[in-house]
Order: C-alpha cells, then structure tokens, then sequence
C-alpha cells in the first residue's frame, strides 16, 4: 500500500491534477464574488467547492500514507504544513458574519499553486531568505526616513502645512517622494513658495507664510531621492538576488539527493568520456613520434 500511495505521489499525473484543481478553485473563489452568480448557480459552485475540499483531504491522505508507518513524517516538509492548514480551515465552524472569513481561508487555496509549481517554491524560498537581510535594509531607510522627516518639518513647515505639518504627515511625504510619485511638485511648493505653486483654491487657506528656498529645496529633495531611491531601494534588489542564488543552489543539492542515480551516471559518463581523452592524446602523442622518426629513416646513408 505505501508503495502504491508513494508512486501515486510522485506521479507526474497526480501533480499536474492537483495543479488543475487549484487553478479552477481559484475560479470560483473569484465567481463567487458576482452575487448573480452566486444566487443563479449558487448551488453548483456550492457542490463544486466541496467536492475541491474532499480532493484536498485526498491529496494530504495519499501524502501522509506514502509515509507508511510514519505518516508524521509528512509534517516535516513546511509546505506540507501549509497545505494542510489551509485544508484544515475550511472544517472549522463559521457561522453568521464569519461566513467572509471562510471565503477568505478558501481564496488562501489558490496559495496552493506555490506547493505545486517547483520554480515558484524557488522564488518564495528566496523571498523568505532575504527576509533577515530586508528587515535591515529596512531599518536602514526608516532612517533615513526620520532624518529627512525632522528636517523637513524644520525647514519647510510653516512654507507647506499640507506635506511637512507634523513628523507623521513628513514621513508619509517623502514615502511619496522616494515613490517618485509627483515628487517634484513637493519640491517645487518648498523652491517656489505655496503661494506661487502647488496650492489650488480650496488648500491656499493653509499657505500663510510662504518662504521660498530655491537652493535648499533643489538640494534636500534631490539628495534625498538619489540616497532613498536610487541607492537604499536598490539594495532590496541585491538582497532579493543573493537570496535567489542560495534558493537555487539548495533547490539544486535535494534534486542531487532525491536522484542520486542520476548525479552518479552523470559523473560515471564524465569519468568515462576522461579516459577516452586521455586514449586519444596518448594515441595522436605516439602517431607525433613515429612522424618524427621517418624522415630521419628514409635519409640516405653518407
């Protein structure tokens, strides 16, 4: 029986069905969110949804029986974990307004397309990876994010209420602005004054000290977006490929040992192909020497 259930498990087949299967519960979840639909046909996706649940319970079944005596072994893999907390949910009892819990839970399913497509388990294994390295990278920009707010609330408060009023308003400001989101109209208010840029009829009531800074806006602005944006948002990216290649090159080393056969035939047709090399070399060496002794041989004798 674990055999069976092992080689059900592996099959190409069985994986290809259960991608399938999350693929179409991603469908209704997403039909289910036209309530026509859902009062016209509520009953066919009613009994096609738990017909997916019951085919969820059979994958984490045949998985844990093709562990055999151990069928706690299944709980070693964390994405095995995932799926079954995932399976799990959609048991408990929702009642009453809960009802848009258990919808949410069903749309974690499509999540499931994760476990089942390999290079897609490479790049969140990357992502998770990088999480460490981000969290400082984070820290880093939330502080340059707090230098720049305080100052900004120093030097341009009273010019631009509307962007640098308080430290919580400066902070969310400059997100836009190393979103590059219209970031140059915030650096225009505080070059040019608010009552020459930026405020419309309805927020001029707010601009009631304009103090133009050409120079200083120019130079704060522009600082920032090159420290923020081009250098610290940068290093995300580097953090996220360094986590890649460690992903890749694990991903890589459990195929080496879940095949092991085939990593050794590779090496064996490697040695194999060596030696032949070698043969050859020795071969062309000795046809070198005897075209070199020859000449020396038709030579006629003095």
């Amino acid at each position: 029986m674990q055999q069976a259930l092992r080689k059900i498990a592996d099959a190409p087949w069985f994986t290809n069905f259960i991608t399938a299967i999350i693929l179409l519960a991603g469908v209704l979840v997403g039909i289910e969110t036209y309530p026509a639909m859902v009062e016209s046909h509520g009953t066919i996706l009613h009994t096609l949804d738990a017909i997916i649940l019951w085919i969820f319970v059979g994958e984490i079944v045949v998985k844990m029986g093709a562990e055999g005596s151990k069928p706690w072994r299944y709980f070693l893999d964390p994405w095995n974990v995932f799926d079954f907390i995932i399976v799990a949910a959609a048991f408990l009892p929702f009642e009453g307004n809960a009802v848009t819990v258990l919808r949410l839970l069903r749309l974690l399913r499509v999540l499931k397309l994760v476990r089942a497509l390999p290079k897609l388990q490479i790049l969140v294994g990357a992502l998770l990876k990088s999480i460490p390295s981000m969290a400082y990278v984070s820290l880093l920009l939330l502080l340059l994010f707090y230098i720049y707010a305080v100052a900004a609330v120093f030097l341009f408060a009273e010019n631009d209420p509307m962007h640098f009023e308080n430290l919580q308003m400066s902070m969310l400001s400059l997100f836009r602005v190393v979103t590059l989101e219209d970031w140059t109209d915030v650096m225009y208010i505080n070059m040019y004054g608010c009552a020459e840029y930026g405020y419309d009829a309805d927020s001029i009531r707010q601009c009631t000290n304009s103090q133009p800074a050409p120079l200083l806006g120019a130079f704060f602005f522009v600082s920032f977006v090159l420290i923020g944006t081009m250098i610290i948002l940068n290093l995300f990216i580097g953090v996220i490929m360094s986590g890649m290649e460690e992903a890749q090159a694990e991903a890589a080393e459990m195929d080496r040992q879940e095949h092991p056969d085939e990593a050794a035939t590779v090496a064996d047709d490697v040695e194999a192909l060596q030696a032949q090399l070698e043969k050859m070399q020795d071969a062309l060496r000795a046809l070198g020497h005897r075209l070199e002794r020859k000449p020396s041989e038709n030579q006629p004798d003095a």
